[in-house]
């Protein structure tokens, strides 16, 4: 079972960068699709975006061109770079790990972290 921690959120202006980290424990990411996904208050958890096992990606389309997912199998972690940040990105971002080669189903994902907090300011 692998356990999953992330890492890299705060308050930035809009227009700023972040980047996300999940490190992973218990078993090696290189056998799971990893995803980010973000849930803002009183919305849904939403998927922002997936890689699969041999480092093919998909974003959801209102964050495509500004983020990017990416996976370092050898340090067991994965990350997410956000750039050209909206106040509409905040939210709380969760790292997850699924079973599947790939997968963009909340519900294939049956590994979570706790999640880490992402605010933009206008």
């Amino acid at each position: 079972q692998v356990q999953l921690v992330e890492s890299g959120g705060g308050l930035v202006q809009a227009g700023g960068s972040l980047r996300l980290s999940c490190a992973a424990s218990g078993r090696a990411i290189s056998s799971y699709a990893m995803g980010w996904f973000r849930q803002a208050p009183g919305k849904e958890r939403e998927l922002v975006a997936t890689i699969s096992w041999s480092g093919g990606t998909y974003y959801a389309d209102s964050v495509k061109g500004r983020f990017t997912i990416s996976r370092d199998n050898a340090k067991n972690t994965a990350y997410l770079q956000m750039n050209s940040l909206k106040p509409e990105d905040t939210a709380v971002y969760y790292c997850a790990a699924s079973n599947y080669y790939s997968s963009t189903r909340v519900g294939d994902y049956g590994y979570w972290g706790q999640g880490t907090q992402v605010t933009v300011s206008s």
